[in-house]
């Protein structure tokens, strides 16, 4: 660990290359000079050509949009609530709140009507700015909830209705020009008044319990760990990017829209994950890529299913000797470790003729830095990819700590941690096993809870992240699992569901898992097949099935997860071994509930939805 005053010079270094900006200043530089390179591309048909705007055309529609969210009566520090996919309008809306100096806040497009009111409500949301119909559909019947929403702009112009409360996004545009003709200082001076201490967003926690809460991102602290990560060489310039997970989520908020405009990036906007992420993945061809673990798990169970399908068994075999050298090769790379040249010649072999082709099919050939954060990347996957040469660079951190705290990097990462603290942030392991953060990242706190934000953050500053954690001689900390998500079996025993969870989905089969025992004498697990993968495995072991749940109730898929389970139980503890299992005829989703919408499992909602094919585990 770094002593103390190690972590103050470098916590100095970094506010010295801030500056006192704000990101206002950050758009303003980029644009003044990188104006003329590519911004924003975004598409609304599949394959359709790419619409660019630049970064002086960024900077131009945002000032714009500021002028027409202050004609509309929007005041500082007051909030903009914004629904919409991952799209120009959707930064260009962001930028505009922000310029006009009040706060964006993006829903998460999931949100059923009661629970937009809910967060509505409680940032108390002057402007809200949705994509179309079907938002539309789920704001509407809580309008009367609240009382503060002044005006609804609307993206899809065709899905935008008559009256007052409506304007289109054409129609803002146009607002804020005339404003701008009439006021040309007045969105510069609401600019000045900005301060590096102002929030810069308001983010709703993706809330697996209870109800969200609103954490509060400083300009200083989004700042602070965009060049916190410039340092550790965890970013790249002019990156080439894809954002396709929720603007909601810290991670791609800060990729997106914060090292975007500081690293000069040129961002692709994909609207829908679920259809669209591998095709325009393959089009743009990043130079980085972020992914939380379900999505590393998705890339590599197609991949899987492709290398299993195919005939020519010599041709399998070469590609598995060929990741077995990619493997023991990013494994020397590891911090500690060195490459022998023999191994050295032996991956670029490899990389020559297998790894890299392999990589460029997936569109993933370009990638210099690959990032996995939102939870711990079970050791599998990362495995996995690293046999593909890719090393999957695990970061750590929350909402509350403005995105990642600790983080692996290219000089120095080991597999199956989370890496070393960013510079000048301080983390410690409480004397329960609770990981503890403090430094400039941390959220000021949750918007209008007080209780609530003396419980995250201690009388001597520590964040109370909530995970139970370790730190290794070298610095490098390991997430262990959720303190409240530990299972206490009726014989004391403390299970880490995630370790048993991540065994299983290890097969390709295995979408998702969930082990449950708490209070219980063993473990149990309820499972989903992976509904990518299923069909596929099944036609090249001549199961004939016409649905998923048909294929769940196949004896030659029940013995293939029933090896699976084995195999996982192979590698634990007995006190952490899975007695009975049930395979289910569904998938888990965000739509579906059993998942955030970053993919994450919501296990209350699990254990309340399938008790009784729990309790019916425990009846053998």
């Amino acid at each position: 660990m770094t002593d103390e005053s190690g972590i103050l010079a470098e916590r100095e270094q970094i506010e010295q290359l801030s500056g006192g900006r704000t990101f206002c200043d950050m758009l303003a530089l980029a644009a003044t000079e990188h104006g003329d390179q590519p911004a924003y591309s975004d598409t609304w048909s599949d394959g359709g050509e790419w619409e660019t705007i630049t970064w002086s055309r960024t900077r131009e529609l945002a000032l714009q949009v500021a002028a027409g969210f202050i004609e509309l009566g929007l005041q500082p520090g007051e909030r903009v609530g914004m629904m919409l996919p991952n799209c120009t309008e959707h930064v260009l809306a962001d930028l505009g709140a922000m310029h006009a100096a009040g706060v964006p806040v993006t829903f998460y497009a999931t949100l059923a009507a009661e629970q937009i009111a809910y967060v509505a409500g409680n940032c108390e949301a002057r402007i809200a700015v949705v994509d179309g119909a079907g938002e539309l559909a789920r704001w509407q019947p809580v309008l009367d909830q609240l009382p503060s929403l002044r005006k609804i702009i609307v993206r899809d112009a065709a899905s935008c209705p008559a009256g007052e409360m409506y304007l289109s996004w054409a129609g803002l545009l146009d607002l804020g020009a005339g404003r701008q003709a009439k006021f040309p200082d007045e969105v510069p001076d609401r600019i000045a008044t900005i301060a590096p201490s102002d929030p810069v967003t308001l983010l709703y926690t993706s809330g697996t319990t209870g109800h969200p809460k609103g954490v509060l991102i400083t300009h200083g602290s989004a700042l602070y760990e965009v060049l916190a990560a410039e340092l550790m060489g965890n970013t790249v310039k002019n990156v080439r990017w894809v954002s396709y997970l929720p603007l909601a989520h810290i991670a791609e908020r800060m990729f997106t829209v914060y090292l975007a405009m500081v690293n000069v990036g040129h961002i692709h906007f994909c609207h829908d994950a679920a259809s669209q992420l591998v095709g325009i993945v393959g089009r743009v061809r990043p130079t980085a890529f972020f992914g939380v673990p379900r999505v590393w798990e998705k890339f590599q169970a197609g991949i899987t299913a492709l290398l299993h399908a195919d005939p020519d068994e010599a041709k399998r075999a070469a590609v598995a000797a060929a990741m077995e050298a990619g493997l023991r090769y990013v494994r020397s790379c590891q911090y500690g470790h060195q490459t022998t040249p023999e191994l050295a010649a032996e991956f670029a072999a490899a990389e020559e003729s297998v790894l890299g082709p392999i990589r460029q099919l997936l569109g993933l050939g370009e990638v210099g830095i690959a990032i996995s954060a939102a939870a711990p990347l079970p050791p599998d996957v990362g495995d996995f990819f690293a046999g593909l040469g890719l090393r999957i660079l695990d970061v750590y951190g929350m909402t509350e700590t403005t995105g990642a705290f600790t983080n692996n990097t290219p000089e120095a990462f080991k597999l199956g941690t989370v890496g070393r603290p960013s510079p000048g942030i301080e983390v410690r392991i409480a004397d329960d096993g609770e990981i503890l953060a403090r430094g400039p990242l941390n959220t000021p706190g949750y918007l209008s809870l007080p209780e609530q934000t003396a419980e995250l953050i201690d009388a001597d500053g520590w964040l109370h992240t909530g995970d139970i954690g370790s730190i290794d001689t070298d610095g490098f900390v390991s997430v262990v699992d959720r303190k409240k998500e530990l299972i206490i079996t009726s014989g004391g025993e403390n299970v880490s569901p995630a370790a048993v969870e991540n065994l299983l989905v290890a097969h390709p089969l295995i979408g998702q898992a969930l082990a449950y025992g708490d209070q219980r004498p063993y473990l149990v697990a309820v499972l989903t097949l992976d509904g990518a993968v299923a069909p596929g495995w099944a036609r090249a072991h001549g199961v004939k099935a016409e649905s998923l749940a048909e294929l769940a109730a196949d004896p030659t898929v029940l013995a293939e997860v029933g090896k699976a389970v084995d195999e996982a139980n192979s590698r634990l503890a007995r006190v952490q071994q899975i007695k009975y299992w049930r395979l289910l005829p569904v998938e888990w989703t965000a739509e579906s509930e059993e998942l955030t919408p970053t993919l994450k499992l919501k296990r209350r909602v699990v254990h309340a939805k399938y008790a009784d094919i729990i309790d019916a585990l425990y009846a053998h």
